[in-house]
């Protein structure tokens, strides 16, 4: 579960401004194993509304699709309900730190943008980080692939232009996301061997809801991305008191593009490799 943001709630809508990006990198990366992709067992850790598990579900043989939040599979399960009568996805409640899975039970393993949602203490050297990648290595069979997805520091900086509003949140999201380098070092210490990093440049996690620079005043909006709940009432009124006087200002347009200039470089989340050994 979330140590900031409350899923059960935002769950509901949270489809609403959230698309699977970048499926296409994961499915490459399943791809390189031994096995065939349609028939990998593959474990969607930290499911959420199952939007990654909806983009791979079919391609490969079965997703076993794990969230703590009891809202979020609720969701997934309607959204999957056929795949689900079809033997092609189950839904399982529980924490990535304790898998409920046999050892070596898995092919292949996706996590996506779950990891920086852990209480962990980046000066201690992120142990619950270390946690949950030792249980990823001990559900995986060797050769299984390991995909996460993640957001590098230059990303959270540059690549999502209403971050801007609210430095003191941008400053806390920053602090929960273990560097690319940490991550890869973490996983080779546990059995892994990084395989590579991916950036969908192109990608937008929010679609075409991202571009709307008023967005930010509709709640529903903000729930599709967690950030906003690192935001305190006082730096949340700031930041809509702005973005209201830049729209009535006409300014809106230069600022959304002023601070999304860096996006088409950089890109807004970065893929992971590895192989498990």
């Amino acid at each position: 579960m979330s140590h900031y943001e409350a899923y059960d709630e935002t769950s509901r809508h949270y489809d609403q401004t959230r698309i699977a990006v970048g499926a296409e990198i994961i499915l490459g990366c399943l791809a390189r194993n031994d096995k065939p992709l349609g028939e990998l067992t593959v474990l969607d850790a930290g499911c959420g509304t199952g939007a990654y598990s909806q983009a791979i579900v079919g391609r490969v043989g079965r997703v076993e699709a794990m969230d703590m939040s009891r809202g979020m599979l609720d969701a997934a399960r309607a959204k999957l309900a056929g795949p689900h009568r079809a033997g092609n996805i189950a839904f399982h409640q529980g924490s990535i730190t304790a898998l409920p899975f046999e050892a070596a039970s898995f092919d292949g393993v996706m996590i996506n943008q779950v990891l920086h949602h852990l209480p962990d203490d980046g000066a201690a050297g992120y142990p619950l980080h270390r946690e949950v990648f030792a249980e990823f290595s001990r559900v995986l069979r060797p050769g299984g692939s390991l995909v996460v997805n993640s957001c590098s520091q230059d990303q959270l900086d540059g690549a999502y232009w209403y971050y801007q509003l609210v430095p003191r949140a941008k400053a806390a999201m920053a602090a929960g996301f273990a560097s690319l380098d940490i991550i890869e070092a973490l996983l080779s210490d546990v059995g892994f061997e990084p395989q590579g990093r991916f950036v969908p440049v192109d990608a937008v996690c929010q679609g075409a809801a991202y571009f709307d620079g008023r967005g930010p005043l509709n709640k529903e909006w903000r729930d599709g991305d967690s950030f906003w709940a690192l935001a305190d009432a006082d730096e949340l009124e700031a930041a809509l008191a702005t973005v209201r006087d830049l729209d009535q200002a006409g300014a809106f347009d230069g600022f959304l593009a002023e601070h999304d200039a860096r996006r088409a470089d950089i890109g807004q989340i970065t893929f992971l490799h590895a192989r498990r050994l």
